[in-house]
């Protein structure tokens, strides 16, 4: 039986000895992680291509965080048949085992936090504090996953009328692509990757071309957790190209997705076409943008509600599908509050995120910069910009 779990805490920078690890922890990744090469994985089997994806550190575009290779068509239906073969043996494995083996790499990224947070700042450009908590989601999301399995593995109690005999069970579905994002380059990866590994599926892992090296060390941790060959199936690749053809393959099952609204929905309208071969109807989660607005009423706790627009807004330099974008604001409170978040977005440092010192680092890439930039200028035009330039 398993003990209950409690989830994965995070650092108190604020204490000396955490200060030092964590830096010695970047230190180490800088001298010894940096610029390494990573094959694809499928089946089992480590693959050189010759194209290749490189991961830059978005603070200091010189600086090559890894190598990866770089999935194609070919290799994409590869994949996809191993893990359809695959599948057939580890649907079998009981659940128990299956749960096992994802404890025993939360485990492994628990002793290796520090590790896996350094090359988040790296890789990702995620201040401290940022990287450790996304690093501790993705323990607390293998943890999770692993005691529902344990919880459900029986099914659910459901009732039944007098001749009938009703059941509930949970049962694998089969070949699942996971097509994870950049801003939660751990956490969300790991997360949509082992739910339906412990379930019973097998995994064609597709992360953001941004972030490819902390996905490729994660896959290294499922194999040395025992993780059998072709259970997961390490492809990254463009989406035009990789991403479409195993979204739009027969034997594709499960499709899940963190992005944007444009990408999202038209990897569901590709999804929802049935092609020649397939016998099911493929089963798609998306999570995509919104709007997060927070709303000040004239009895609030003021200096409470504008460190909340401004942590919200502004954490991360604003790139989680959870930032504040708005703020609503009684009118009667309106000009304090505004003043109140003008005073603390000014108190905020920006810089390079390896100095615990900085509040803010880097957007993820140009791109990022330029949709942000175009933002701020529409903002101008719209309204009044109350600081920046």
């Amino acid at each position: 039986m398993l003990t209950p779990y409690k989830h994965e805490p995070f650092q108190d920078f604020s204490v000396e000895e955490n200060q030092q690890n964590f830096t010695e922890a970047i230190r180490q990744v800088e001298t010894r992680e940096l610029g390494k090469e990573y094959d694809l994985v499928v089946g089992g089997e480590r693959i050189s291509t010759v194209e290749k994806i490189i991961s830059y550190n978005p603070s200091n575009k010189e600086e090559v965080i890894g190598i990866v290779s770089k999935a194609d068509s070919d290799i994409a239906e590869k994949a996809i048949q191993a893990a359809s073969e695959t599948f057939e043996s580890w649907r079998k494995v009981s659940p128990e085992e299956r749960a096992n083996i994802i404890i025993r790499a939360a485990s492994i990224v628990r002793r290796r936090k520090n590790e896996f947070s350094a090359m988040l700042v790296k890789e990702a450009g995620k201040p401290w504090k940022e990287a450790d908590a996304d690093t501790a989601e993705a323990i607390d999301f293998m943890e999770y996953y692993a005691r529902q399995m344990i919880a459900l593995k029986d099914g659910k109690q459901i009732n039944s009328r007098e001749g009938e005999q009703n059941r509930y069970i949970y049962t694998p579905t089969g070949v699942t692509v996971v097509i994870s994002p950049w801003n939660f380059a751990f956490a969300i990866m790991a997360g949509t990757t082992v739910a339906p590994i412990v379930t019973g599926n097998t995994v064609l892992l597709k992360p953001a071309s941004t972030t490819p090296v902390v996905a490729a060390k994660f896959v290294e941790v499922l194999e040395e957790a025992g993780l059998p060959k072709g259970v997961v199936n390490f492809v990254p690749g463009s989406g035009a190209e990789v991403g479409d053809y195993l979204v739009d393959h027969p034997k594709t099952a499960l499709i899940t997705f963190t992005g944007s609204r444009e990408v999202g929905t038209r990897l569901y309208e590709r999804a929802a076409v049935v092609h020649p071969g397939q016998t099911h109807l493929k089963r798609v989660i998306v999570e995509m943008g919104g709007k997060d607005t927070v709303v000040v009423d004239k009895d609030a706790d003021l200096d409470l509600a504008a460190e909340s627009i401004v942590v919200s807004a502004f954490g991360f330099s604003g790139q989680k599908c959870s930032a504040g974008s708005r703020a609503v604001i009684h009118q009667d409170v309106y000009d304090v509050v505004l003043e109140k978040a003008v005073k603390l977005t000014n108190e905020l440092t920006v810089g390079d995120p390896t100095s615990g010192e900085n509040y803010m680092g880097p957007v993820v890439d140009q791109k990022a910069f330029n949709k942000i930039m175009d933002y701020i200028n529409i903002g101008k035009e719209e309204g009044r910009l109350v600081t920046g330039v």
